[in-house]
């Protein structure tokens, strides 16, 4: 059997920090732009991601920056670290570029960065990545998510014509972080307060009364929660695969290092579990 060819790493692009915001308590919007950006596009979906290079700290790299020989010549704690992020706006006229990060004060890496950037700073990521944006000839739309997955809920639901039939639950810390959408859609905002993350996410869901017709869902945010609810969509209500984006952004418990290095084995598990393809014990 002829072996595959190694995937060669996407060009990184180089940008600049053109201005942040911040958005609510936990979430900070940066802005950027720059020449490095003439080659970048991210308009054909609505969940489209770049993944951020960070370099370790105390590790520099020389001009021109090149990721494919860092990962030739250096030692592995020496690669940039990625963080993988959802493009919440993209404007080609101006060649913009808008990020939102979700805040755990000092912890975590991109956070961090975010709370701290200046205009002018230089960032630098691979990407776009994506896969899903609203079908047009769905009869009605499903978007749930939690904070991760809230700058593509709002970037779908603006995408949407002002027809269009679509049901937005987004779970949030509480009502400080409830955010301004420009959509006729009214999103439901599930304050957790101290309850489990997802978990009013899944009531929500399970208590909607499903209309007529074919659904086109996007369900995103932490793996356990949107476990529940690939049961409850592709078993309980027999939602076709096609129909359904659904993935786990994050999982509790793991930085996001250890839960890409999991996610396929977790995927995998997960769907043979529910369609019963699991092997017999």
């Amino acid at each position: 059997m002829a072996l595959r060819p190694a995937r060669k790493p996407r060009k990184p692009h180089s940008a600049q920090v053109i201005r942040t915001e911040r958005l609510t308590p936990h979430m900070q919007r940066v802005v950027l732009g720059g020449e490095g950006l003439a080659d970048f596009a991210a308009d054909t979906c609505t969940d489209h991601y770049v993944k951020m290079l960070f370099s370790p700290e105390g590790v520099s790299y020389p001009e021109p920056f090149d990721l494919e020989r860092i990962r030739e010549e250096l030692p592995r704690e020496q690669w940039p670290v990625t963080r993988t992020y959802t493009v919440r706006a993209w404007d080609p006229e101006h060649r913009e570029l808008t990020l939102d990060f979700v805040l755990h004060g000092d912890e975590g890496l991109a956070g961090p960065w975010a709370m701290r950037a200046q205009p002018g700073e230089t960032v630098r990521f691979t990407g776009p990545g994506g896969a899903y944006a609203p079908d047009p000839d769905a009869d009605w739309h499903l978007l749930v998510g939690d904070e991760s997955a809230l700058p593509a809920i709002a970037r779908s639901l603006e995408s949407l014509p002002d027809s269009a039939t679509a049901y937005a639950f987004v779970e949030i810390a509480g009502p400080e972080e409830e955010q301004k959408i420009d959509s006729d859609v009214e999103v439901i905002w599930l304050h957790r307060g101290a309850r489990p993350v997802g978990e009013a996410l899944v009531e929500a869901v399970r208590a909607l009364e499903f209309p007529e017709g074919r659904v086109h869902a996007f369900v995103h945010g932490e793996a356990h929660f949107v476990k529940e609810l690939r049961q409850l969509l592709r078993v309980e209500r027999g939602m076709a695969r096609e129909d359904l984006s659904i993935s786990g952004y994050w999982r509790l418990g793991h930085d996001e290092d250890g839960w890409q290095a999991s996610k396929r084995d977790w995927n995998a598990r997960i769907e043979a579990e529910q369609e019963g393809t699991a092997p017999a014990a």
